[in-house]
């Protein structure tokens, strides 16, 4: 599972191959001046946001498979990307799902590429103490071998360390970005803007024309853009609500996965906050590769055999 959305763009995917007759990538699509001012109003948004690097946030997301919304809230860095998230509202532990005895609320830890999630007071009874459960997501992908199925052991949970700027630099590319208007939110004025895209358009469109380069390396867009096609995300819908500094305050993400829509809504608070967590001590944490073996044997993370 993916972190992200349900999408029908109607005409906003066009007709057949947008590549020109030499076989090279399609421009960014040119813009009205309305669009465009909304493009720079996000851009400027984005660049406020890379530059803050971190924040607090409260998160709830649904999704195919979850017996309930599930909400997390903490604080989060993504220059370097460390998150300490409590969870709440569904059983998040891998293998956890529809077990009476997992834990109703979970901490959740991550530094750089690994992620320690606290599974109770019901796992520490059968590994002897450790209530900690590891999961190096860059081991993971290794030993099984399969970027996706590692994605799916882990309930995508890499995909929380993504900064709220590189959501919305993907979305300066938009065709069809725009302004919905000005509201109130929790009393403050805020900027509402929208704006779809699909997958295949962001992957059409050259590195030097897309919006997003200011924001993200060319590596690190390709990157993305291949994880969600190779996941089966087909494009996503997004909508920001940004305030009078600037700075983004509620992000609602919606993605159509092939599982069936999840959708995201991030609220943003404190930017610039400490974020510093602390991985757990050594004894009280087991490792999720080590458990999957001894639970299933030596081709536990194999492809295919879960």
């Amino acid at each position: 599972m993916s972190l992200t959305a349900a999408l029908v763009l109607g005409g906003c995917t066009g007709d057949g191959d947008s590549s020109d007759e030499g076989g090279k990538k399609a421009p960014a699509p040119s813009k009205t001046a309305e669009q465009r001012s909304a493009v720079q109003a996000m851009a400027a948004a984005t660049k406020k946001t890379t530059e803050a690097k971190s924040a607090r946030v409260e998160m709830t997301m649904t999704a195919p498979g979850m017996p309930e919304a599930m909400d997390m809230q903490g604080v989060m860095s993504w220059d370097p990307v460390a998150i300490d998230f409590t969870m709440s509202g569904s059983a998040f532990a891998p293998g956890a799902a529809g077990d009476p005895s997992a834990p109703s609320e979970m901490r959740m830890i991550m530094i750089e590429d690994v992620m320690y999630v606290n599974a109770g007071e019901a796992m520490a009874a059968e590994t002897d103490g450790k209530s900690w459960l590891k999961m190096d997501l860059t081991a993971l992908a290794e030993q099984s071998g399969d970027e996706a199925l590692a994605d799916q052991m882990t309930g995508g949970l890499d995909d929380m360390g993504r900064s709220p700027a590189e959501q919305m630099a993907l979305l300066l590319d938009s065709p069809n970005i725009e302004h919905v208007g000005e509201e109130q939110l929790d009393g403050a004025t805020t900027q509402h803007y929208q704006g779809t895209m699909t997958v295949e358009e962001m992957l059409e469109i050259e590195a030097e024309e897309s919006e997003s380069g200011e924001y993200m390396t060319e590596e690190e867009r390709t990157e993305l853009l291949q994880g969600m096609e190779e996941s089966g995300i087909k494009g996503m819908d997004l909508e920001v609500w940004i305030n009078e500094d600037d700075m983004p305050v509620q992000l609602t993400m919606v993605m159509d996965s092939p599982e069936g829509s999840v959708e995201v809504t991030q609220r943003i608070t404190d930017y610039g906050v400490t974020v510093a967590p602390e991985a757990p001590p050594a004894d009280e944490t087991i490792d999720f590769m080590e458990m999957m073996e001894e639970l299933g044997g030596p081709g536990a993370m194999e492809p295919g055999a879960v």
